[in-house]
């Protein structure tokens, strides 16, 4: 099984950054792909940014201003969050694509609430 944990939300005024963590552990596993969705009130869950061992790919609304990062050392996604508008208000949730004991999976972590507000 793997566990991921975030951290690194919080209230921010517009133009404002976050960085936010997740970090994966559990038993022997090998992460194929991360990344971040974020989900605002009362709409669906939809795809921030993701990276896998050599792409990255980011939503047209957060191109330029979001930064998806990996440190494989430390089995831990980033996401570093500028120029941050009040329509990024929501519920980031870290998401994991992982090899456990020869099986794949998809993990989530308990998402991080960000709110851009003044």
């Amino acid at each position: 099984q793997v566990q991921l944990v975030e951290s690194g939300g919080g209230l921010v005024q517009p133009g404002g950054s976050l960085r936010l963590s997740c970090a994966a552990s559990g038993s022997t596993f090998t992460i194929n792909a991360m990344g971040w969705y974020l989900q605002a009130p009362g709409k669906e869950r939809e795809l921030v940014a993701s990276i896998t061992d050599s792409t990255t790919n980011y939503a047209d609304s957060v191109r330029g201003r979001f930064t998806i990062s990996r440190d494989n050392t430390k089995n831990t996604v980033y996401l570093q969050m500028n120029s941050l508008k009040p329509e990024d208000t929501a519920v980031y949730y870290c998401k994991t694509i992982a090899t456990v004991r020869g099986y794949t999976f998809q993990y989530w972590g308990q998402g991080t609430q960000v709110t851009v507000s003044s």
